[in-house]
């Protein structure tokens, strides 16, 4: 691997976070696209899959087995859970991974099979794995050959929880996450709950009780708090593309406030490009980040004593999925962290 070019490769390419990380690395200069693929639409030109990505100069979409990873660097992997797996046991060790599905994400494989139904076809693969929000993550990320990439709605809820239960200062029961996604989180195929007729002028919520994001939520904040977390979890689906708000109700510790839980926020962030804690009265709002790379954080005294609200908002696509993912890629390089990642918000 050189440090003026790295070859890369995409898996799934032909997914909305496929097309997010074409979108994103199209302004990488160091990262090459050296491969694509797509098994349904294997010799299509990227353009008859995305239009608006078709003056890329990247090559054909092929079918994986047909990719050769001899000068493959790094993969993004974007494909299905539960078929991830296996397609990376079977890859070469010389490449780093950045994995964009579930698969990896669990550290423990009875967990897996409990929330995926099925057993977990890579254990020691699962061992290897780093899970990587960047910022609480980096300097493993910074080690890793194989990094599982969040999910976005536990990136939403863990940016703010995480330093807060390891700073104790909100109670580790009673956590309540309302979170609302755009429907590209359901991603591309095509299914009827996803048609427009069924997602606009509405809202509704899905996984009631048993979203499979509950485990990984719960996983990284029971490292932070280091004692075992159940949260309230509920998901909804809101008829908007993209972004994720996320509500988090949570009890204070004893003699903390609202105010204390900001200020552990801003000192914890100060530093970070990509997360940004508001002003005290100051409200974030899917548009405010919607197409970037940001995540904004807004602190607020419950009227109910003892009690706050945080409030977390990210792109579901971006800093939920394929923009998290080059912000690994370019730790595990060595490159600078904002590569391909300083645009701004999208706004109006």
């Amino acid at each position: 691997m050189t440090t003026n070019r790295i070859n890369t490769a995409i898996l799934g390419a032909s997914g909305y976070t496929g097309a997010e990380l074409l979108r994103l690395l199209a302004r990488h200069p160091n990262a090459h696209v050296k491969a694509l693929t797509a098994e349904k639409r294997a010799g299509a030109a990227l353009g008859e899959v995305f239009p608006h990505l078709a003056h890329l100069d990247v090559p054909k979409l092929v079918k994986i087995g047909d990719v050769d990873f001899s000068g493959i660097d790094v993969v993004f992997c974007a494909l299905p859970h539960g078929l991830t797996q296996e397609v990376i046991a079977g890859l070469p060790t010389h490449l780093k991974i950045v994995d964009l599905s579930a698969d990896f994400r669990l550290h423990d494989v009875a967990t897996y099979a409990k929330w995926y139904g099925h057993e977990h076809l890579a254990p020691k693969l699962q061992q290897e794995a780093v899970y990587g929000i960047t910022e609480l993550a980096r300097a493993a990320v910074a080690k890793a050959r194989l990094v599982a990439n969040p999910g976005c709605y536990p990136t939403s809820a863990q940016l703010p929880l995480v330093p807060l239960l390891e700073a104790g200062l909100i109670e580790t029961g009673d956590i309540i996450i309302d979170a609302k996604s755009g429907v590209t989180g359901a991603g591309r195929e095509a299914k009827e709950a996803n048609l427009y007729a069924e997602v606009t002028e509405g809202i509704h919520a899905y996984g009631v009780g048993g979203h499979r994001h509950a485990p990984e939520i719960e996983q990284g904040l029971t490292i932070a708090a280091g004692q075992p977390i159940i949260v309230n979890f509920t998901a909804h689906l809101m008829p908007m593309s993209r972004g994720i708000l996320s509500s988090i109700y949570v009890k204070l510790a004893k003699g903390a406030t609202a105010d204390d839980l900001r200020a552990n926020l801003s000192a914890r962030y100060a530093a970070e490009p990509f997360v940004h804690v508001m002003p005290a009265g100051q409200t974030p709002a899917t548009r405010h980040v919607r197409g970037s790379n940001h995540c904004r954080i807004a602190v607020f005294p419950d009227r109910v004593p003892g009690r706050a609200i945080v409030i977390s908002v990210i792109d579901n696509l971006v800093k939920g999925a394929s923009g998290q993912a080059i912000q690994n890629f370019n730790v595990m390089t060595g490159l600078p962290e904002i590569l391909a990642l300083e645009q701004e918000a999208m706004f109006p």
